[in-house]
């Protein structure tokens, strides 16, 4: 077999010695064959053969590798878009499961999912026990404790709007004879030092009062003022019980008050009186190209007093909040000594279009303390999970993008289960 070392020997062969492998010359032919993207899959087969071949030194194919690695990496990095720098400190904030487009899975393909069979599979919903206790107590917020009958009347020449209670019927019976000792406090809101209530009759449950109550108004502010009836049951030796009460927004809801006009109310179940904390006026317009929210807050109305002056130093803070968690907050001005200040402030938050369905805004108005600490008011909520008018203003700014919406809402107190942290309203 003397021409196969002939053949190996001779310098027309086809593989080159292993000197001629290391030397500068190779290596710097190599690296220019490297930059032409048209060699690319050919270096690849390369590498595969290189795992059997030691003729190859493995200088050449650390090199390759690192080639093709470097050049992956590029186009992978070249088919990802560019997110918005203003919304890069929101994205920070989220929860590791909304970064799903962060995720790199390189080059292997997730697993496919299962495809779920109903055989054999158990639901936990038909375990699941009804909640007895929520669903009554949910129930006892919204019964009816009776009815009661009134009427409405204002004079002109007096200035004064006169309240007549007539009568209650069906009452709840608060004594364990089954009966009650009922009366009625009259409150024309926002103002409360003026109480006014009827006689105590005893032991009915559909008692006549026919009393008459005047409250002295311009006819002008009866726009901004609510009746409010609170029915109690008297009691000689303890604390008087709540029946419940009634509460009418608009007095001009049966007739324009030029003559007496009888109205009936249910009575709503209530263990304490509520207490009326105001109003507040702000607008939302989103902007989704932008991805900009802008809350206006516009002015408050009948503020509760929190000074012994009789008036409060009202500012409004405005919270982002992300499933549970409070991602940024900012302030108005601070109005000293009024109960309707006026603000007219923009309050700009950056929020992708993906994210406005887990977020929601929590307006605060504070009452400014020099010494001690802050105040709170009243607040009220806005978003897609909020309750009643704050849901509703939430969907209607994104029916109507670009265009501001303006609402009242009605401040509430804070609750003890209610945190910034856990919004509960």
């Amino acid at each position: 077999m003397p021409w196969r070392n002939k053949e190996a020997s001779s310098p027309s062969s086809t593989n080159p010695p292993l000197e001629a492998l290391q030397s500068p010359s190779f290596r710097g032919n190599m690296a220019d064959k490297l930059k032409d993207p048209s060699t690319l899959g050919f270096l690849e087969a390369a590498v595969k053969i290189s795992h059997t071949s030691p003729d190859i030194p493995a200088e050449v194919q650390m090199s390759v590798k690192e080639h093709i690695m470097r050049h992956t990496r590029l186009q992978r990095q070249t088919t990802e878009p560019a997110s918005s720098t203003r919304h890069t400190s929101f994205k920070r904030h989220l929860p590791r499961q909304m970064h799903v487009s962060s995720v790199d899975y390189g080059n292997e393909l997730p697993p496919a999912a299962e495809q779920p069979t109903s055989i054999g599979r158990i639901k936990p919903e038909l375990y699941k026990q009804k909640s007895v206790d929520g669903d009554d107590a949910k129930s006892e917020d919204t019964k009816s404790c009776g009815k009661i009958n009134f009427s409405l009347r204002y004079d002109y020449e007096a200035e004064t709007l006169i309240v007549r209670i007539l009568k209650a019927f069906d009452l709840p019976a608060k004594d364990f004879c089954g009966s009650s000792d009922p009366y009625v406090k009259i409150y024309l809101l926002p103002d409360r030092k003026c109480k006014l209530q009827t006689r105590v009759h005893r032991k009915t449950l559909n008692p006549t009062f026919d009393e008459n109550f005047h409250f002295p108004v311009p006819y002008e502010e009866l726009a901004d003022r609510k009746l409010h009836l609170s029915v109690f049951d008297f009691d000689r030796f303890s604390r008087h019980d709540m029946i419940g009460e009634v509460i009418l927004d608009n007095l001009f809801e049966a007739s324009d008050l030029s003559r007496e006009t009888s109205i009936w109310k249910d009575i709503q179940y209530a263990t304490s009186e509520s207490v009326d904390l105001g109003e507040i006026m702000f607008s939302l317009c989103y902007l989704p190209t932008a991805g900009r929210l802008t809350l206006t807050v516009i002015k408050c109305r009948n503020l509760k007093a929190m000074d012994i002056t009789g008036y409060s130093d009202p500012y409004v803070k405005v919270s982002l909040l992300c499933d549970g968690r409070r991602l940024k907050k900012k302030k108005t001005t601070i109005k000293k000594n009024t109960l309707n200040p006026v603000y007219n402030e923009a309050i700009i938050f950056d929020i992708p279009p993906e994210n406005m369905d887990q977020v929601s805004l929590l307006i605060s108005v504070m009452d400014y303390d020099r010494v001690g600490h802050n105040e709170i008011i009243g607040v009220c909520r806005v978003g897609i999970n909020a309750e009643g008018l704050g849901r509703d203003h939430w969907n209607e700014m994104l029916a109507y993008p670009r265009k501001p919406i303006a609402h009242w809402h009605s401040l509430v107190e804070v609750k003890k289960s209610f945190k910034e942290g856990k919004p509960r309203l």
